[in-house]
């Protein structure tokens, strides 16, 4: 078949396949209305996720009864925290001062197999509205290891991870972060593993999983068995990073290019 119909039909599959902004036509020399305003829709909803503020007492409660201890980075505010990411990197000193009193007062919280770190990241929102059920999937994976409080953070960076984990004695760190979101999705998590954390370690000394979100990203469920996977892995091994690869993760087969 050939002609517009048949064109118009092509592209509603290939939109059907993909969150992107595909054909979207135009009026005169501009795109259509409804398509510029779907556009300034997801843009604001974007700006939003990196400038909400987390609301711990909610995600607290999201946790119940797990533990939890809320920190802040040494970012002190939100336009600061985008202005200066090292400082998202470092624990403000309250917050250093609050995980040294927890070890001090519960022992056995110190030297865990794993300590989890929930942070705000660049979408709060995403965080606010996915971090609990995923926390609380990758705790059912994880029978038979010690596991820390859940540390929740504000401000908070990636690498942030490495200095509650120091502070904790963790034997590996677990970060669950809001990741930058984009046009076609604003509440997005990842995931980001470190084995013996301590402040300087390297990006490439991290595993990660993202895309994790219920609008046809990675499930929570997928998300916590890969990273169950990977951690039990990193203990064992003892490393984190580029060297470790999931050990779940199905090889292609011989006829079968990778990827495919």
């Amino acid at each position: 078949m050939t002609g517009p119909i048949a064109g118009r039909d092509v592209w509603a599959r290939l939109r059907a396949a993909s969150p992107a902004r595909l054909a979207l036509g135009r009026v005169g020399h501009a795109p259509p209305l409804a398509a510029v305003l779907d556009f300034q829709l997801d843009h604001a909803r974007a700006r939003d996720a990196v400038h909400a503020a987390l609301d711990t007492a909610a995600l607290t409660a999201a946790l119940a009864p797990l533990p939890t201890l809320v920190v802040d980075s040494a970012a002190a505010g939100r336009d600061v925290y985008l202005r200066r990411p090292d400082l998202g990197r470092r624990l403000s000193e309250a917050g250093a001062a609050r995980l040294a009193q927890a070890v001090a007062d519960t022992p056995e919280w110190n030297h865990c197999d794993v300590a989890i770190v929930v942070g705000d990241g660049l979408s709060a929102s995403g965080v606010q509205a996915g971090a609990a059920p995923l926390v609380q999937a990758l705790l059912g994976q994880l029978a038979g290891l010690s596991v820390a409080p859940v540390v929740l953070a504000r401000g908070a960076r990636v690498a942030l991870g490495d200095a509650v984990g120091a502070a904790l004695g963790a034997r590996s760190v677990v970060v669950v972060i809001g990741e930058r979101p984009g046009l076609s999705v604003a509440d997005s998590l990842g995931i980001y593993l470190t084995y013996a954390p301590q402040p300087g370690r390297r990006d490439s000394e991290r595993n990660c999983i993202s895309n994790i979100h219920a609008n046809g990203g990675l499930s929570a469920e997928a998300a916590a068995a890969i990273t169950a996977r990977l951690l039990r892995a990193a203990l064992q091994r003892g490393l984190s990073g580029v060297d470790l690869k999931d050990p779940g993760a199905a090889l292609p087969g011989p006829d079968q290019a990778p990827g495919g």
